[in-house]
């Protein structure tokens, strides 16, 4: 099946090259048995990926089952899918099979993987490497054939690393993984789904579609959809039953658009990589940028001050009185040691053996901008520290506050042997 026929089967909608590549591996790997691990953000249709996988495998006549692993209480998810004897817990008054059970010779979809708790998460890894499964409240070992299809909007290589998710099963669920890209990244198909959205809803409820007009256009196309097509669907179906004209206008549109702070910094927007490895040095990019604006204010203020010294003796000597006050605040009576104040234009006496001689402007401006480069990392690792202590050790937090990834905050702490 070519890949416009499996977009019009399914209805997917979009020609951006991350959407046909995730499509093509889903495709490719329809035919086998293997255990694909799905990867997105929320609302970017990751189960449509699962059902494309079962409608064109060997498996497609019989049973497909999504289960929401993180809609399941702790207490009852094995007995969920894997069954459990009578009596063998409260409330368990007849035996019951589970879904590695039911789903025999089909394929199960396991939604939101990375909530898995760890115990069971080893009775999956026994049921993915050797097909067996144990009901709760039994000894019995019972063989299965089930097709695992898993999926995710964490970075379980990080959930690895913080051990809330076992690096064994990770590694076994992500044989073939497929990538699906967020709105974001594919910003060429938001005019069309959004089009497409507009018809299907004129018709549900027997009314005109909805126009954009090319400023709304630009406005939907600059919001950062933080939840991806299931968002632009919702936006898409509140205009089309709220707005009192049917040619929407930027203006018109800001209304339905929930207000979300942006970062003013400066972003990557062609050449350089792509996916992960693009994110990643974006994220780096992004936290020097803050740093570096930061500092600006200081280093443009320590310009001014040593400029007015070494041109104005007048200021030197104020600045020589500021320095011994200080001085006679901070050190003791029996270790003060005060020079007088020398004659001399360019020199400021201070508490040491030898006066210090100041430089002339080119060479505070070369000496400024060496203390700027060399200080880059200590500003860095200062910068994490503060933001671990603002969210009391939440790396999630700290991460989303410094405007980086989990997997770049963990690699930092590791690179500055920072104590969470």
């Amino acid at each position: 099946m070519d890949l416009q026929s499996l977009k019009n089967r399914f209805g997917i909608i979009g020609n951006s090259p991350a959407l046909n590549y995730a499509l093509q591996v889903a495709a490719q790997v329809a035919n086998t048995d293997l255990t694909v691990l799905i990867v997105g953000e929320s609302g970017v249709g990751k189960e449509i990926f699962s059902q494309i996988i079962h409608a064109l495998s060997p498996r497609k006549h019989n049973p497909f089952i999504a289960v929401n692993c993180g809609a399941i209480p702790e207490g009852t998810i094995d007995s969920e899918l894997f069954g459990h004897e009578k009596g063998s817990f409260t409330g368990a008054v007849d035996a019951r099979k589970g879904y590695f059970e039911t789903v025999n010779g089909g394929t199960l979809f396991m939604d939101e993987i990375g909530e898995m708790p760890l115990g069971t998460q080893a009775r999956l890894l026994r049921v993915l490497e050797n097909s067996e499964f144990i009901r709760v409240g039994s000894s019995k070992v019972q063989k299965t054939d089930v097709r695992v299809i898993a999926a995710t909007n964490k970075d379980l290589l990080i959930a690895t690393q913080d051990n809330k998710f076992r690096e064994d099963l990770y590694y076994r669920l992500n044989t073939v993984p497929i990538r699906v890209p967020s709105l974001r990244e594919r910003k060429e198909d938001i005019i069309l789904l959004f089009r497409k959205f507009a018809v299907d809803f004129a018709e549900k409820y027997r009314t005109s579609p909805i126009q954009l007009t090319e400023d709304a256009k630009q406005m939907l196309l600059n919001y950062p959809w933080p939840g991806n097509v299931r968002e632009l669907k919702n936006i898409a179906e509140q205009i089309s039953v709220l707005a009192e004209e049917k040619s929407i206008t930027a203006q018109a549109l800001e209304k339905f658009l929930p207000k979300i702070s942006q970062t003013n910094l400066p972003v990557l927007v062609s050449g350089g990589q792509s996916g992960v490895g693009k994110a990643e040095f974006m994220n780096e990019r992004d936290i020097l940028y803050k740093l570096f604006f930061d500092l600006k204010k200081d280093v443009t203020e320590m310009k001014k001050m040593f400029f007015e010294i070494v041109q104005n003796p007048s200021v030197a000597s104020t600045v020589s009185q500021m320095v011994e006050e200080n001085f006679r605040q901070e050190i003791p009576m029996s270790s003060r040691s005060i020079h007088e104040t020398s004659s001399h234009n360019n020199i400021i006496p201070v508490h040491s053996n030898q006066p210090v001689i100041l430089p002339d402007s080119r060479d505070v401006e070369e000496s400024i901008v060496v203390d700027e480069s060399l200080n880059i990392m200590d500003k860095e690792k200062e910068l994490i520290e503060k933001a671990l202590k603002k969210h009391k050790g939440k790396r999630k937090d700290a991460a989303s506050d410094l405007g980086i990834s989990e997997r770049t905050l963990y690699r930092k702490l590791k690179e500055y042997d920072i104590e969470e």
